[in-house]
């Protein structure tokens, strides 16, 4: 992996990983045999939460003494946000992302909600879930890639003593 792409790719190269695992999370698990029952949506839950922050504090330019910038601390607040708005449109249009091993994609939020029976969907319960996921991606993306980046060189980087002869630890 090169650390040699711009910001903005870095961000594209995130959003695409978010946008790839919120699109397995549609599939019902049930479909899966045998051990993919556990692995693939375990994979989909890494490819939405964990794997884009990373991926794209990695993959960003940055200069030798840079450690965590403003423009770092604000890449995880501005990739969920890009991931809460495709996760919205994803939500209305294709179903809401299944998190457990048992849950069955029922359809497009925007049919649920005028559908009767077992499949209708309230505003209320569609605004929970969306202020759940909205939660979750601003908290494991900011907390990600500040981790990355510390994690990346700086983290323990101080020196002492203050004099004359300064050594870096």
């Amino acid at each position: 992996m090169s650390n040699k792409v711009s910001y903005r790719r870095g961000v594209i190269e995130g959003v695409i990983l978010y946008t790839m695992g919120r699109l397995g999370a549609l599939i019902t698990p049930v479909l899966f045999p045998g051990w993919l029952l556990i692995a693939a949506p375990l994979l989909f839950l890494l490819l939405q939460f964990l794997l884009p922050p990373l991926w794209a504090t990695r993959r960003i330019q940055s200069t030798r003494r840079e450690r965590l910038s403003k423009r770092f601390l604000l890449l995880g607040p501005l990739m969920a946000a890009i991931c809460i708005a495709i996760d919205l449109v994803a939500s209305l249009t294709l179903g809401l992302a299944l998190f457990t091993f048992t849950d069955v994609q029922r359809g497009p939020a925007l049919a649920r909600f005028f559908a009767g029976g077992a499949s209708h969907l309230s505003l209320l319960d569609f605004g929970i879930y969306e202020a759940r996921s909205i939660a979750l991606l601003l908290a494991f993306f900011t907390l990600a890639v500040v981790c990355t980046r510390l994690a990346q060189g700086g983290f323990l980087r101080f020196t002492m003593p203050s004099g004359g002869n300064r050594v870096t630890l």
